[in-house]
């Protein structure tokens, strides 16, 4: 058993982007953005599922919008584009599923 910490980090700074776990099967990244905050457009080479644990992001994958929140979780396949803008203060955790 392992307890990842991932503490509020915006009363310090702006966005944080940290990687929390690298397992055999999988990298976990952590990303706090404050309302209004983006990371361009990028992709990944591996499967990603996104979970946002507070707030709403809008995500933009290959062009189209996708607004995710708590209630939902993104999954995007290998190399897929996208962007993210942070519509409020949020957490969200990046689960890279490594083949």
């Amino acid at each position: 058993m392992n307890v990842i910490d991932t503490k509020k980090q915006l009363t310090e700074k702006k966005k944080h982007i940290e990687k929390v776990a690298d397992v055999d099967n999988a990298i976990l990244m952590n990303i706090q953005l404050r309302a209004g905050e983006e990371v361009a457009e990028h992709d990944a080479n591996k499967e990603v599922f996104i979970i946002v644990r507070k707030g709403k992001v809008r995500f933009t994958v290959e062009g189209e919008p996708i607004d995710v929140t708590p209630d939902n979780v993104l999954h995007m396949v290998p190399l897929e584009r996208h962007s993210l803008h942070a519509v409020e203060d949020s957490d969200v955790l990046v689960i890279q599923v490594k083949p």
